[in-house]
């Protein structure tokens, strides 16, 4: 069903003839997406574009730009007054265009008709190349998590080889890393106060480019950390290694240090970020005047699946303290978790149940994972210099609240509220917060949650990630060990059969993840077809920019233990090792295998 609705002062512009509609006469800020335009918060141009919006400011925004034409894209809305924003998009590029055996995609789930090809690769740099050719006068602002994961020298799975930061890639003239709203409510205050673009070079949470030998500009109480010179890694990964080790501890701490790499003549630096935003203020973003769908412009088009996927969910924190080897969302959202309060969820849901198209039934109430809302540490002092990774591996951080209790009131309210009939948790469940073998903390309201859930809040299946059974494996992903997602599906099994439920539990597992061998991938599935399960859920490890997982695969060692850890290059190799989830099919089953009496998949 398509949407039917008209362009009016309500939305935002795209187009010459909707800011005449709006009676503009200059724009301040154009932002360029490599997304469909959704008016949604779940959608992070949306966001931005709300924010500058709700700064006082005319922002217009051109999503998917043709950058293979003349480039009127481009050149249509003519100069902003203060700047260009350029971002990918929701995804990285190239997760959105390759597989993890490098093969172009043929569908994109962000544009109308999930259509393949409205979108460059590195859409951050090619679109910020086109800007500043055709208007070079006219500062880039790049943000977004292509461009936030890219902001020091990274290691490129699609080029094989490490890249600078992604400023001097671009040529653009200031990066917001993270979540964005508060860099750039900072940004647009100093330049409407007149302030020089060019001396803006201490707004926290951004990076600029300076040359090599210019002293770094002067900001009180900020720490400085030089890390290696891009050359110099080229030259040795263990320099490399280094640099990582300091960009993860210090992006792990709430008072964070300021970091600086040398690049031939110029020198990047990553401004330390703001603080965690409080209740109040994540309220502020998700109470902003966003229209719950897809521009108006894609009313004649076909359905933006991306869209169809979140329409009816409800975002109710950012951030994510799990730690997981393989992740970004830490390096990007933050470790710290930050809640909305009750008030502003029950208010987006409210909003929702007018909707033409809700039925009543709410796919989603979750975030990066499902069950941490409201989770913090209980002394924020102890916090604030902690440079875990994860505050719940190896073990569960004593300082940390992981009560259940508030979360699983809010589902209770959720479902008592006008207009919905059910809610489900679409997000992923971090099982190892529940049980007491592993945190030490839970209690009854732990047990009270996950009857909750599974009695009232699971459309048919319930998502977790033990993501392997190998304790090897799990210990380099930061996982814990598989035994207790068995003691998860026994205590799930018992709530499914106390309620007469028919609902599965389906678990998430990576293949070629670095550490991971055959041998270890026979294991699994040996493992899995003990408990009778078919794996579903399954991915082919992708290293993407600045995670731990990445840096592993790329050096062949952990940067911590300084032990040298197995890896599947081989794209045949990360192939075989893929097929091992699907014992149950013959034409998938790795040669070999039937013969092999120890790895349980000759057991028909």
């Amino acid at each position: 069903m398509k949407n039917q609705h008209i362009f009016n002062k309500n939305w935002l512009p795209t187009t010459n003839k909707e800011v005449e509609l709006l009676g503009w006469d200059e724009i301040d800020v154009i932002l360029f997406s490599g997304d469909a335009y959704v008016d949604h918060p779940s959608f992070g141009p949306a966001v931005i574009a709300r924010v500058i919006e709700n700064e006082g400011f005319r922002i217009a925004v051109v999503p998917q730009p043709n950058w293979q034409d003349d480039l009127r894209d481009f050149r249509k809305l003519g100069r902003p007054k203060y700047f260009f924003g350029v971002t990918a998009g929701n995804m990285d590029s190239m997760v959105n265009h390759y597989t993890a055996s490098r093969r172009l995609r043929s569908d994109d789930a962000y544009t109308p008709g999930s259509k393949a090809g409205f979108r460059p690769d590195y859409p951050v740099i090619v679109y910020t190349k086109i800007l500043k050719k055709i208007y070079p006068d006219v500062p880039v602002v790049i943000g977004g998590i292509e461009a936030s994961m890219r902001r020091l020298t990274h290691y490129d799975y699609w080029k094989d080889k490490l890249e600078p930061s992604i400023l001097l890639s671009s040529g653009a003239d200031l990066l917001v890393y993270g979540m964005g709203e508060q860099p750039i409510r900072e940004l647009l205050k100093l330049l409407s106060k007149g302030v020089s673009f060019s001396s803006l070079k201490t707004i926290p949470q951004t990076s600029v480019i300076i040359t090599k030998n210019e002293p770094l500009p002067l900001r009180n109480g900020w720490k400085d950390i030089s890390l290696h010179p891009f050359e110099k890694c080229l030259k040795d990964k263990k320099y490399f290694a280094e640099n990582f080790l300091n960009f993860e501890k210090e992006s792990n701490k709430i008072e964070s240090a300021r970091l600086n790499e040398v690049c031939g003549d110029l020198k990047i630096i990553i401004n330390p970020p703001f603080p965690p935003v409080d209740e109040e203020e994540a309220d502020r973003t998700f109470d902003l005047p966003f229209m719950y769908l897809p521009h108006p412009r894609y009313n004649k088009k076909e359905q933006i699946p991306a869209y169809e996927m979140i329409k009816f969910s409800v975002n109710i924190h950012r951030g994510c303290f799990g730690g997981c080897s393989f992740c970004a969302i830490a390096a990007h959202q933050g470790k710290q978790i930050v809640s909305r309060s009750e008030k502003s969820i029950l208010k987006e849901i409210d909003k929702i149940t007018k909707l033409p198209e809700f039925k009543g039934y709410l796919s989603d109430l979750g975030g990066p994972s499902a069950n941490m809302y409201r989770m913090k540490g209980k002394e924020i002092k102890l916090c604030k210099a902690c440079s875990r990774p994860s505050c719940i591996w190896p073990v569960v951080c004593k300082n940390l609240n992981t009560s259940h209790k508030e979360l699983t009131d809010l589902y209770r309210k959720v479902d008592m509220t006008k207009g919905v009939k059910k809610s489900f948790i679409g997000s992923g469940i971090r099982y190892d917060l529940l049980f007491p073998e592993w945190n030490a903390g839970a209690g009854r309201y732990e047990a009270e949650y996950l009857e909750e859930l599974i009695k009232n809040h699971i459309s048919g299946r319930l998502k977790v990630a033990p993501e392997h059974t190998s304790l090897t494996v799990l210990s380099l992903m930061r996982k814990v060990p598989f035994e207790l997602f068995r003691k998860l599906k026994r205590r799930s099994d018992n709530i499914r059969s106390k309620h007469d439920l028919k609902y599965e539990l389906i678990p998430y597992f990576i293949s070629g993840h670095p550490g991971c061998t055959d041998a270890d991938m026979k294991d699994l599935a040996a493992e899995v077809k003990s408990l009778g399960i078919k794996p579903e859920q399954v991915q082919d490890f992708t290293p993407t920019p600045m995670t731990l997982s990445t840096l592993m695969y790329y050096t062949g060692s952990d940067p911590y233990s300084g032990k040298k850890v197995y890896v599947a290059r081989n794209i045949e190799e990360k192939r075989r090792q893929k097929d091992y989830f699907f014992w149950y099919k013959k034409d998938q089953r790795p040669r070999g295998t039937k013969v092999n009496r120890y790895s349980g998949l000759n057991n028909k």
